[in-house]
């Protein structure tokens, strides 16, 4: 391993100017359950870790009358026994709970699993499903991304040289909204997504009819896919099996999968149109309490 200097900031001003003084060559350290893997590997050759766990915005945990703020370094543990998040953000934590085994989840963090940019993120789906936002800090001040725009491709994402992404910003939950998340796995546990949908639906006040809704797909591109046309074909619609069944073909049709070791195009298609169709229905069951 490349040796490297181990920086420990307690502001996101100090952790940006060091980022930025070694640009390409430096990363922000906070689970290091992807980092230390990879510079191990050799796949970065890295000059300076910065620690990103003594800045209070990035370890900051908070459900306020605008939403849910996730910093960039709460480990998915602190996500999923929080009763409130778990109470308005059940999508977000069946994602969250999934993300490695036990270990990985006290240090791992949604933050590491966005930045890491895996087109199979768990945490992934769920965070675009409810429109959640990446603020983002560099030596230009701060920015905001929706998370559906920040992956850009297979471990590469918008984050420039010098800059930090600082927290996941989701937004209250609407009345009558229910979200959901799975994937689809060889083994129980510990595996990476073959498939995965996230859901996010609206429902009108009786409960039989859809307002909005938006669908996102794991593990069937090279970046997580917020499938638009499967979202909005059921806003307006009845809650019914047609409905959902044909919304869930569309979210099919979003799928741009490659054939792997673990999956081939035509069998993630159809696991995007069966997941969709249960997650749809479980959104739908959470709404209505």
């Amino acid at each position: 391993m490349h040796p490297f200097a181990y920086v420990a900031p307690s502001t996101v001003e100090e952790a940006v100017a060091v980022l930025d003084e070694h640009g390409d060559r430096a990363r922000p350290l906070a689970g290091g359950t992807d980092l230390l893997v990879k510079a191990r590997a050799n796949v970065w050759e890295l000059d300076a870790v910065v620690d990103v766990k003594n800045i209070p915005e990035l370890m900051n945990l908070e459900v306020g009358k605008n939403g849910l703020s996730i910093g960039a370094g709460v480990p998915c543990y602190q996500v999923y026994e929080n009763d409130q998040v778990a109470d308005e953000y059940p999508g977000i934590i069946d994602g969250t709970s999934i993300i490695g085994g036990i270990q990985i989840q006290s240090r791992a963090g949604l933050g590491g699993n966005l930045c890491n940019a895996a087109p199979s993120g768990d945490g992934i789906p769920a965070l675009i499903a409810h429109s959640a936002v990446a603020r983002i800090a560099g030596p230009n001040g701060t920015r905001e991304v929706a998370v559906e725009e920040f992956c850009t491709g297979p471990s590469r994402t918008v984050i420039e040289p010098g800059e930090l992404l600082v927290s996941i910003e989701v937004p209250k939950p609407a009345a009558n909204s229910g979200a959901a998340y799975t994937r689809f796995i060889p083994r129980n546990e510990m595996d990476i997504a073959v498939a995965g949908v996230g859901v996010y639906v609206v429902l009108d006040n009786s409960g039989n009819n859809f307002e909005s809704a938006r669908i996102a797909l794991a593990s069937v591109g090279p970046i997580p896919i917020l499938a638009n046309e499967a979202g909005d074909s059921l806003s307006g619609k009845p809650v019914n099996d047609e409905t959902i069944a044909a919304a869930a073909k569309l979210a099919r049709n979003a799928a741009s999968p490659i054939t792997d070791m673990r999956g081939t195009i035509e069998q993630r298609k159809h696991l995007i149109e069966v997941l969709t169709d249960r997650m749809i229905k479980q959104a739908v069951e959470r709404a209505k309490g």
